[in-house]
């Protein structure tokens, strides 16, 4: 078993500031693991900056001394690698290294091990992809963090080196492995904070939250654009909080990346989609109060519909926290979450493949639309069941023990799976796996009209959702929606999101019209009633209608 791992880190300090995002604090803890569960005798650390070996693995593990060595060094040191014998990078571009190693020690004197926090950006896919043109070989790894990503990006590599083989010729050349290792969390520190009840009764108190309220908790960066679409989760819990007669609170916690216009707009959607529930905004760079809220708290959800996403640390946090949790069937959230368990899967529905779609995908790669209304407009158009995570929230409201039950599941399976003291180990066993492919290696290589890399993200993520629309979709008004309801959106800023990529609001009420009294018709049939020239349009409106809560696609 190896012994030694170098890993890769530029900034050279580590810690966590203000408005983090999830990569970095999944860097960090990472780092943490290897030097902590890893099984490791060295952990050397290739940086840019000058750092002393003392200072970084105090930053690390604290004053406690470390059973694994910490040394330090400059990237330019490659022979250090070639001790260490693999080299990991917190993410995933590998072909700058992959030369660096060429030039200066050669091929086969390491492996390179690459982990993937997101494939959304179409850039960050071509950075990717750009490793089968550079000298990586057999015995070099991009770590999936969930059997999505893996799937997604085995699709990618696919058709990408088709693409390369069609233009140019010749077969397939040596492409990184693509195993999957998940992230992980420190369940212990998680469940000791939230088991105080001293805590959850003065948090609770200090919310106003009575001992019979029920509080629904959100944790992640407050970004409609690059995490959720809070509009789901506010009308599942008003539908909840009505169907139980309960006072529900729904604290979101976290940071706007937009500011005080973020806070506006969310507040303005609360007010039209939850006017009973008590909603709270915590600013979640105070990780203290953080940590008394997973205490504090009945009920966990994150109804996620962006590519962005990958993986998913939170529920973890939340699992280990004792929490049940409510997460959409998306991506890295159905691997970590088992339906009916910990929790509850709550299905979504992607976009349809084709049409108007390219013309977003060139808009992005040529400067007119930004990253984030790329991914923005993508998850406008991504919808998750609000009547299932309704349900799902007036179960879990009903029975203190179901939430018990799910809660203490929760705990076992990130105890046994996602502990940072189980994932560490996995990092370790891969460097000795490559080791051995690169000791004994030979070298291994189709057609595609498409660009492989900036593709069309229906196309790309269709895995993502638990099923997509297509013409044989039945789809039904959801009880109780009515034309008003379909015309109240006009007023709200977040429902009118990326209006100019999807019908009209007159053809939104058309397909109401068309759905009344109860019809069932398909996505086929529908469509044929609006004129050619609009139908593509009328589509995407069809997956919005379902996202706000209009339609029912099961």
């Amino acid at each position: 078993m190896t012994s030694r791992l170098a890993i890769y880190h530029p900034a050279g300090r580590v810690g966590l500031g203000e408005n983090v995002f999830g990569k970095d604090i999944a860097n960090f803890e990472l780092f943490q693991a290897m030097v902590r569960h890893g099984g490791l005798k060295q952990v050397d650390f290739l940086t840019h900056a000058a750092i002393k070996a003392e200072d970084l693995a105090r930053s690390l593990v604290g004053e406690t001394a470390p059973g694994t060595r910490v040394t330090t060094a400059s990237i330019m040191a490659q022979s250090v690698a070639a001790e260490a014998g693999a080299l990991l990078r917190g993410g995933p571009r590998l072909e700058d290294l992959a030369w660096q190693r060429r030039r200066t020690v050669g091929d086969r004197a390491y492996s390179l091990m690459g982990l993937i926090h997101t494939i959304a950006p179409p850039t960050m896919r071509q950075e990717i992809a750009m490793s089968t043109v550079a000298p990586t070989q057999a015995w070099d790894a991009l770590i999936c963090t969930s059997p999505s990503v893996q799937s997604a990006m085995t699709s990618m590599f696919d058709e990408w080196t088709a693409y390369l083989a069609d233009r140019f010729g010749g077969k397939a050349q040596p492409r990184p492995q693509l195993p999957l290792i998940p992230l992980g969390v420190n369940t212990a520190a998680l469940g000791g904070a939230a088991d105080r009840l001293d805590v959850r009764s003065a948090t609770r108190e200090s919310l106003a939250i009575g001992p019979d309220d029920i509080l629904i908790l959100w944790v992640g960066r407050l970004s409609f654009f690059e995490k959720a679409f809070p509009q789901a989760m506010m009308r599942a819990a008003e539908e909840a909080a009505q169907a139980t007669g309960k006072r529900v609170h729904f604290a979101m916690v976290g940071w706007f990346p937009n500011g005080a216009e973020g806070e506006r707009m969310y507040r303005q959607a609360v007010e039209a989609h939850a006017p009973s529930i008590v909603f709270h905004v915590i600013d979640g760079n105070d990780r203290q109060r953080l940590a008394t809220l997973w205490s504090a708290a009945d009920v966990f959800i994150s109804l996620v519909d962006n590519i962005q996403e990958t993986f998913g640390i939170t529920p973890l946090e939340a699992m280990a926290s004792g929490l049940p949790v409510i997460v959409s069937d998306w991506d890295g959230y159905r691997y970590t979450v088992r339906n009916g368990e910990e929790g509850f899967l709550i299905p979504t529905l992607g976009g349809p493949e084709g049409g108007f779609v390219s013309d977003l995908v060139g808009e992005h790669a040529l400067g007119f639309k930004s990253y984030q209304q790329y991914v923005g407009i993508i998850a406008q158009h991504t919808a998750v069941h609000v009547g299932r995570a309704a349900e799902a929230l007036i179960q879990l409201i009903q029975s203190p023990d179901l939430r018990r039950r799910m809660g203490e599941a929760g705990r076992r399976r990130v105890r046994e799976t996602f502990d940072w003291s189980v994932v560490a180990p996995q990092y370790t066993a891969l460097a000795t796996e490559l080791a051995a492919i690169r000791q004994a290696s030979d070298d291994p290589r189709t057609l595609s009209r498409k660009h492989p890399v900036k593709g069309d993200p229906f196309h790309d993520f269709a895995g993502f959702a638990t099923s997509t629309l297509n013409l044989e979709t039945r789809l039904r008004l959801r009880e109780g929606v009515t034309a008003q309801s379909v015309e109240n959106v006009r007023t709200i800023e977040l429902d009118m999101f990326a209006a100019n990529w999807r019908g009209t609001v007159e053809e939104a009420l058309r397909v109401t019209q068309l759905l009344s009294n109860g019809v069932v018709l398909t996505a086929r049939e529908l469509l044929t009633a609006f004129p050619a020239p609009r139908r593509r349009h009328v589509q995407m409106s069809l997956v919005w209608m379902a996202k706000q809560g209009f339609l029912d696609w099961l």
